[in-house]
């Protein structure tokens, strides 16, 4: 029997917000050539599920969708900006173990400016106390870091404490899904600071969880300073994505789509045991984008266990027995900027931003 596959579900690129640093919108699919409660039902089994967009609320038939993809999957959570607050309450009447996380970029001027929808932050918040209220387990926020809201991470974070929720980061990053090549942080010390703030309130706490998730955002710092990632990326083998036309693809991190083959037309094994898809593992074998996003990451921490494992451990004990605190200086790469022997210039040119690569040749 084959093991089960951890499956990102894009069901829509259709979306109401208009963010600074995801043009997505722009290029929406229609209705009528969205995947297909038809095409789910050929997906295989999964241990984990994220729907996601677009704006996966848009879609009128998601309940189908779910209902479909609980008779696969161990787990699911939707990706969501918060705003259809009863479309999303109805859902999780019907699907009360359903994890739901609601995108929030910072306080509310923050917030609002950025993903581009009036009154934005209160619609999410106001979705996310329901939730709450209502007793769903699995809530949550994420929060995509920039030079614009990083002065918000560590004040978003401690309104998650409160609640008790989930607190999910990244950062910027280009790619065809995001329709967007000229993503870049400016200010990479100031937004390392305020990851540092965050690391260190993570591994302050009693949760063996956020001690890990202390590991992943050390890893959003090494990331924004153009760094190798930290762990070896796997997707496209036991790690998969499928867009609302039915293509299945290694990720959403390529500079162009990259295409394993099309569930709408093939069957699953016949697709995932193609030539065309070996050629795609070939390539992310190959790939230097070094992406940092929790898609790919988490499936990652899981499998390499002992590295962020032998990370926390270390961390633990030299807070636990010397007093000392996580220093973003700890990164080599860190230092070198902080002294001089690497440039900005030198660090914007190995980012996956076009327009500062460019400005190097």
């Amino acid at each position: 029997m084959s093991k089960k596959l951890n499956g990102t579900v894009i069901v829509t690129y259709r979306c109401n917000a208009k963010c600074t640093m995801c043009n997505r919108y722009k290029v929406p699919s229609k209705p009528e050539e969205e995947i297909t409660v038809d095409t789910i039902r050929k997906l295989p089994e999964m241990y984990f599920t994220n729907i996601t967009g677009g704006e996966p609320f848009i879609r009128e038939d998601l309940k189908d969708i779910v209902r479909e993809l609980y008779k696969k999957s161990d787990r699911i959570v939707i990706s969501t900006n918060g705003f259809f607050t009863e479309r999303i309450v109805d859902l999780c009447k019907e699907f009360p173990q359903i994890g739901i996380r609601i995108s929030i970029e910072g306080l509310e001027q923050n917030n609002n400016e950025i993903r581009g929808l009036e009154d934005g932050f209160n619609r999410g918040y106001t979705t996310l106390r329901t939730l709450v209220d209502m007793g769903m387990k699995d809530v949550g926020f994420g929060m995509t870091v920039q030079d614009k809201n990083a002065g918000d991470l560590v004040a978003l974070y401690d309104i998650s404490d409160e609640l008790g929720m989930e607190f999910a980061t990244a950062s910027l990053h280009n790619s065809f899904y995001f329709v967007e090549s000229n993503n870049i942080i400016h200010d990479r010390l100031m937004v390392a600071e305020n990851f540092e703030k965050l690391i260190n309130r993570l591994l302050d706490s009693n949760s063996p969880k956020k001690w890990f998730r202390a590991y992943f955002n050390h890893g959003l710092i090494n990331y924004i300073f153009s760094q190798k990632r930290l762990l070896q990326c796997d997707m496209s083998f036991d790690t998969f994505f499928i867009d609302p036309f039915g293509d299945v693809m290694p990720c959403n991190g390529t500079k162009e789509k990259e295409v394993m083959g099309n569930l709408n037309e093939q069957s699953w094994d016949e697709l995932w045991n193609s030539e065309k898809a070996e050629s795609v593992r070939k390539k992310v074998r190959s790939c230097d984008r070094n992406c940092w996003m929790i898609g790919s990451v988490s499936p990652a921490m899981h499998k390499y266990i002992w590295v962020p494992a032998m990370w926390v451990i270390k961390h633990k004990f030299l807070r636990f027995f010397k007093k000392k605190k996580y220093s973003m200086y700890e990164n080599k790469i860190v230092r070198d900027y902080r002294d001089g022997k690497v440039t900005k210039e030198q660090l914007d040119a190995c980012s996956t931003c076009e327009k500062c690569i460019n400005m190097q040749r």
